[in-house]
């Protein structure tokens, strides 16, 4: 089964999950913001896609961050703590296509090639 996290409301999530149902392909969704962060899965998800990518700089929550704090984000321990506490850092969506793949963002001809394996 694939399993989608992210943040309901973002346009990126949106466009994932219409993509997925158009495809009528099967999908779970776990919203940050009702379901908080599935903290045991970080650090695979930085494993997998490094801490870097997972970490949103362009995005309005990190901007609204203190100077201090986006300084402090240097390695997978700093950038796993900030996840956790901000949600909304965490670039989206997340895929999880059930056999061991992630993937991070949504594009199209990405998506394709992740369905056809």
């Amino acid at each position: 089964m694939i399993k989608v996290y992210g943040i309901a409301n973002c346009d990126t999530v949106k466009k994932a999950r219409s993509w997925l149902e158009a495809q009528a392909l099967p999908y779970e969704f776990h919203d940050y913001k009702k379901a908080g962060v599935p903290e045991a899965l970080l650090p695979q998800w930085q494993a997998a896609l490094g801490w870097e990518p997972l970490v949103n700089r362009s995005g309005t929550t990190w901007r609204k961050l203190d100077e201090a704090l986006r300084a402090g984000v240097v390695d997978a321990p700093s950038a796993r703590a900030l996840m956790r506490a901000q949600p909304s850092v965490i670039k989206r969506p997340v895929v999880d296509w059930g056999d061991g793949r992630l993937s991070l963002g949504f594009k199209p001809e990405q998506f394709e090639a992740l369905q056809r394996g």
